[in-house]
């Protein structure tokens, strides 16, 4: 648990996209009564001079300028006020300085134009809006676009997809710095689900699916209550009654993954409630989350998370009573 987590800025403009701006501000400027640990400092950045109007006729006044983001450990950058409309060099610079400083940067949505033209996204993965992920693709090739995910962390640079999905990745970002039960709680008070599964593949205008999604909902649960078994794709087919190519295909068009990228989520989305919040070692661990063995447990577990689980509970597991 960091002492704290630093200060957040988060960009306003003229133009500002009020919804994403919103999300920024719920997640790390609300106060945290709950909690008995330093939360996030944040300030608003004026991006522009002058009165600054956000959609819906709101008008926004800042903390200060541009020279506040060499403060800041954290920078938000909420969707950009048109696509094409050109981003003011002193911004860009700014942008630059504070990532060679060590901050993070996290663009929400079409915010994700801005990084793209400071240069911080070349040769790093990044993701937006489905209806923008071609031409982000187009203006900017040196980024490896990825057009199904909700967002995409490379580090120091996180890009969501559409404005909620910045709920995803704002959330992600809390529990990297203060773990799953933290960022939990943290949405429990938002009322939304802790981590949604799937890309934003799901929410692309498609066919209905004749398949009614609460078959495949009871089946999800199903599958939840007996994660400690080594369950395969045929076995969810088989409790949903219908043929493995059916229910694979049925279930990646309600979901937007894979039944096997979904039991993979929820395994290590357990694993990490574990670590955290039991003494178990992690043999046990990999056992309850339906792992064959603990090393493809670890293996697994480093490639998501980023760090081994000994890591990973050294960091958050001694804060289980701090958030009881």
């Amino acid at each position: 648990m960091p002492d704290s987590p630093g200060l957040v800025a988060i960009l306003a403009y003229d133009g500002l996209c009020t919804f994403e701006f919103g999300i920024a501000v719920e997640v790390f400027g609300l106060a945290r009564p709950e909690f008995d640990f330093p939360w996030y400092e944040h300030r608003i950045v004026a991006v522009d001079q002058g009165p600054m109007r956000a959609m819906g006729g709101i008008q926004v006044l800042a903390d200060g300028g541009l020279e506040l983001l060499a403060q800041a450990r954290t920078v938000i950058v909420p969707g950009w006020r048109d696509r094409d409309a050109p981003v003011p060099p002193a911004l860009l610079d700014a942008l630059r300085q504070a990532h060679a400083q060590g901050a993070r940067l996290l663009s929400i949505c079409s915010g994700v134009f801005v990084l793209a033209a400071s240069g911080l996204l070349d040769g790093h993965g990044a993701t937006t809006h489905w209806r923008y992920t071609d031409e982000l693709a187009r203006r900017f090739p040196a980024i490896a676009v990825d057009p199904d995910v909700l967002y995409v962390d490379s580090g120091q640079l996180i890009t969501s997809a559409g404005s909620a999905a910045g709920i995803d990745a704002c959330l992600h970002l809390v529990a990297r710095d203060f773990g799953t039960q933290v960022a939990n709680a943290v949405a429990r008070r938002l009322v939304m689900s802790p981590q949604r599964t799937g890309g934003q593949a799901q929410f692309i205008p498609t066919p209905v699916s004749p398949t009614p999604r609460s078959d495949l909902s009871r089946v999800m649960q199903w599958a939840r209550e007996r994660l400690h078994q080594p369950l395969e794709v045929r076995d969810l087919a088989s409790e949903a009654a219908m043929s493995e190519r059916t229910f694979l295909r049925r279930f990646t068009e309600a979901c937007g993954q894979s039944p096997k990228a979904w039991l993979q989520h929820e395994r290590l989305a357990r694993a990490r409630e574990l670590l955290e919040s039991t003494v178990q070692n992690t043999e046990q661990i990999a056992q309850r989350c339906g792992y064959r063995s603990v090393e493809s447990f670890r293996v697994a577990f480093r490639s998501v998370v980023g760090v081994p689980p000994s890591v990973y509970r050294e960091r958050f597991g001694r804060e289980v009573k701090a958030i009881s």
